[in-house]
């Protein structure tokens, strides 16, 4: 059964923290972190559930007055092939909301995110050294968005 997309709920945060904690080795979101973006207007927290069970999540943050949103962060476990539906549905969600390009940056040794986000349709413009706690550069990409049928997005109910 394919993952049900629907946003995130303040009980989820434990389970959002735990993929968190188990996907990146640093520069992890924090729990309070997560309790802020799931309740804020200017963040929509999309988490990927099977079974009852949160499988992974993106968070994207918008701006006021901005027509460019940000993918803050996309986690999932590995191998479990719903990155890509997360990330639609980033975008899906962006669109919605009025803007016109979706905004990223991504660990410039993660080959396998840049490989989605490459086949995804975006596009590379820019690099930040020294951009992560640990000294690692960010590749900075960046894709126009145009909102043709929306992912099925669940409310948090």
């Amino acid at each position: 059964m394919p993952a049900e997309i629907r946003l995130a709920r303040a009980s989820d945060v434990d389970a959002l923290a735990a993929i968190e904690n188990t996907v990146f080795e640093a520069d992890r979101i924090s729990r309070k972190s997560f309790r802020s973006m799931v309740d804020s207007a200017s963040a929509t927290v999309l988490v990927a559930a099977e079974q009852d069970a949160i499988a992974g999540y993106c968070a994207v943050l918008f701006r006021a007055g901005s027509r460019k949103a940000r993918l803050y962060s996309i986690a999932a476990a590995r191998g479990s092939g719903i990155g890509p539906t997360l990330l639609a549905a980033a975008e899906d969600t962006a669109a919605v909301r009025g803007c016109k390009e979706l905004r990223l940056e991504v660990r410039e040794d993660n080959a396998r995110a840049i490989d989605l986000y490459e086949k995804s349709g975006y596009r590379r413009f820019g690099r930040k050294p020294d951009y992560y706690a640990d000294g690692a550069a960010a590749l900075l990409y960046e894709k126009p968005l145009h909102l043709a049928e929306p992912a099925a997005i669940h409310p948090k109910a």
